[in-house]
C-alpha cells in the first residue's frame, strides 16, 4: 500500500529557511506553517468545536496513549473512529504515546519488543509495540500518524543516547512494514510520519533522520526537544535535523513551544507545531496578545476597559474586555478559562497564518523579529 506525498511545498525565503506549502488529507487541507491545537482525549479543554471552526483552526492533535486507555480501542471502533464519535470532520493528528509513556517513569519498562506501562487511571498492565499503536491509531481513525519512539531525558550521556536512538529506529522500521500492510478502517487515507531522535547530539540528530528518510515516510518530524534543554540548543538540534530532512515533505517539531519558538523555528525550515502552552497558560491566566503577554489576574487589569485583543480573529477577544475577564478568574467562572483558551489558540493561530503570509510575500524575516520582540514584551 503506497500514498501519494500529502505535502506539496509553495514558496520558500530567499533570506532564511522558511517554507510555506499544503498538506493534502482527505479531511480537507492544512496550509502550512501551522499549529495544531491539543486536545489531547479528542477535545481541547475548555474550548469548543464551533469555536475552533470559527477560527478556521484546519487540524487539531490528540493522544494515542490516553485514547487507547478511554475511552478504549472498542469504543472507538464501535463509534466509527475519533472524527465520528467527536463531530471534529477536520484533520486530526494523533502522537503515539511514547512521549507519555516516557513520562511515567516508575510506572514502565522499556524492552525490544515495545514498553509495557502501567495505566496512570487505573495501574492495569499494558504494552505498546511498534505494530500495535499502528492498529490503535488506525482504530482512531487520524489523518496523519506518529511511530512509537523512545523519548530520552535531558541531560542524557552521548552512549545512551546513541542506543535509545537505534531503538527508535527499528521501531520505527517495524512501524512503517506495519502501516505499509494494514487496512485503513474507515476508508480515508492514513499518513504515517517517522520520528527522529538523539538529544542534543548533532551526529546523533543527523544519522537518525537520514535512517529515517532511508525508510521512506510520508512525512517527518523531531521529537525529544523541550524537555529541559536551553532553547539554543534546541534550534541547533532543530537547524541540524532540517539539514537532512526531505524539501518535498513535511517537517514536525513536536511538544515547541512559544510563539518565539515558532516562530524561530519556521525560519529554519519547520512546517507544523503543536505544544499544550497556550492552553495551559490560558488555564492559569496567562494570555499571549499581539500587544504583548498578560497576567489576567494582575490588579492591573481590574478596570481596563480595552479588548483581549483587537487583532486576531476572534469575537469573543474583540468584544470582551481585560477587565471583565479578569473579574471571571477572581470569580471562579468557567467562562474565564474559556476567553483566555479561545484567546491564546487565536493568537497561535493569527501566527502561522500570519507567518505564512509573510514567507509568501517574502517579508518573513523582518516581519518575525519585529512580531518576537513585541509578544516578548508584557502588555502595558
Amino acid at each position: 500500500m503506497s500514498l501519494p506525498n500529502p505535502f506539496r511545498l509553495e514558496a520558500s525565503c530567499t533570506d532564511t529557511a522558511a517554507r510555506a506549502g499544503v498538506v493534502s488529507t482527505d479531511h480537507g487541507d492544512i496550509p502550512t506553517p501551522i499549529f495544531m491545537p491539543v486536545g489531547t482525549q479528542g477535545a481541547l479543554k475548555a474550548m469548543s468545536h464551533r469555536s475552533l471552526r470559527e477560527l478556521d483552526v484546519p487540524i487539531i492533535l490528540a493522544n494515542t496513549y490516553h485514547l487507547y486507555l478511554r475511552p478504549g480501542v472498542e469504543t472507538l471502533s464501535a463509534m466509527g473512529g475519533l472524527h465520528r464519535f467527536s463531530t471534529w470532520d477536520r484533520p486530526i493528528l494523533t502522537d503515539s504515546g511514547g512521549f507519555q509513556v516516557f513520562s511515567l517513569r516508575d510506572l514502565r519498562t522499556m524492552s525490544e519488543e515495545g514498553v509495557e506501562f502501567r495505566s496512570h487511571i487505573d495501574g492495569s498492565k499494558h504494552l505498546f509495540t511498534a505494530e500495535n499503536v499502528v492498529d490503535t491509531q488506525r482504530a482512531i481513525g487520524s489523518d496523519i500518524f506518529m511511530v512509537l519512539d523512545e523519548c530520552t531525558s535531558y541531560p542524557c550521556e552521548h552512549e545512551q543516547a546513541r542506543r535509545s536512538m537505534d531503538l527508535t529506529l527499528r521501531w520505527a522500521e517495524r512501524s512503517r512494514v506495519h502501516h505499509l500492510k494494514s487496512p485503513f478502517h474507515y476508508g480515508h487515507r492514513q499518513f504515517q510520519f517517522g520520528i527522529g531522535q538523539g538529544s542534543v547530539y548533532h551526529d546523533l540528530r543527523k544519522s537518525c533522520m537520514s535512517s529515517l528518510v532511508d525508510i521512506g515516510f510520508d512525512g517527518y518530524a523531531i521529537g525529544g526537544l523541550s524537555v529541559g534543554e536551553p532553547a539554543e540548543n534546541m534550534y541547533d538540534v532543530v537547524a541540524c535535523s532540517t539539514e537532512v530532512m526531505p524539501a518535498e515533505r513535511a517537517r514536525y517539531l513536536m511538544g515547541v513551544g512559544t510563539p518565539e519558538n515558532i516562530l524561530r523555528c519556521i525560519g529554519l525550515g519547520v512546517d507544523m507545531f503543536d505544544c499544550v502552552m497556550p492552553t495551559r497558560n490560558a488555564r492559569n491566566g496567562t494570555l499571549f496578545t499581539t500587544l504583548g503577554r498578560v497576567n489576567i489576574k494582575n490588579a492591573t487589569w481590574k478596570q481596563r476597559d480595552e479588548p483581549i485583543d483587537p487583532n486576531v480573529g476572534s469575537d469573543s477577544s474583540r468584544n470582551y474586555s481585560l477587565a471583565y475577564l479578569r473579574h471571571l478568574f477572581n470569580a471562579g467562572e468557567i467562562f474565564g478559562l474559556m476567553l483566555a483558551t479561545e484567546q491564546n489558540v487565536a493568537l497561535y493561530r493569527w501566527l502561522v497564518r500570519t507567518a505564512r503570509e509573510k514567507i509568501l510575500d517574502g517579508t518573513f524575516r523582518q516581519w518575525a523579529a519585529e512580531t518576537i520582540d513585541q509578544l516578548n514584551q508584557p502588555r502595558t
